[in-house]
């Protein structure tokens, strides 16, 4: 399950990691083709009202960004706010410490996509 802005965040920081020569155009383009390729097999959480709400709380109570305060509400309703048990997995230090804090187990990868 991913969040309904999850192609477009991973696809921004592809972008970029190539504006900022981190990787080359091949690289790029390999990295688009993945993504892809992997947006096929995820189900989406779709924006609606219980997410934007319980996002605009979210942003209270943790040193979130909005776009991040969203994936977090998201994952939050898709385990009906029982986090328990369920992975959280996130490649931004912030949004990992968040979720870790609403209860979810945390799997942060290194952190290349994202900046602090």
């Amino acid at each position: 399950m991913v969040w309904w802005g999850s192609l477009i965040e991973v696809h921004s920081a592809i972008c970029r990691l190539h504006r900022e020569n981190a990787i080359t155009d091949i690289g790029q383009k390999g990295a688009v083709a993945r993504l892809r390729l992997l947006s096929l097999g995820w189900r989406e959480i779709l924006p609606g009202d219980e997410i934007r709400e319980l996002a605009t709380q979210l942003l209270d109570k943790y040193p979130l960004r909005a776009a991040d305060s969203q994936q977090l509400a998201a994952s939050l309703v898709w385990c009906e706010r029982r986090p328990s048990r369920k992975t959280f997995i996130c490649g931004d230090h912030r949004l990992s410490e968040a979720a870790e804090l609403a209860g979810f187990s945390v799997l942060e990868l290194p952190n290349v996509l994202y900046s602090p």
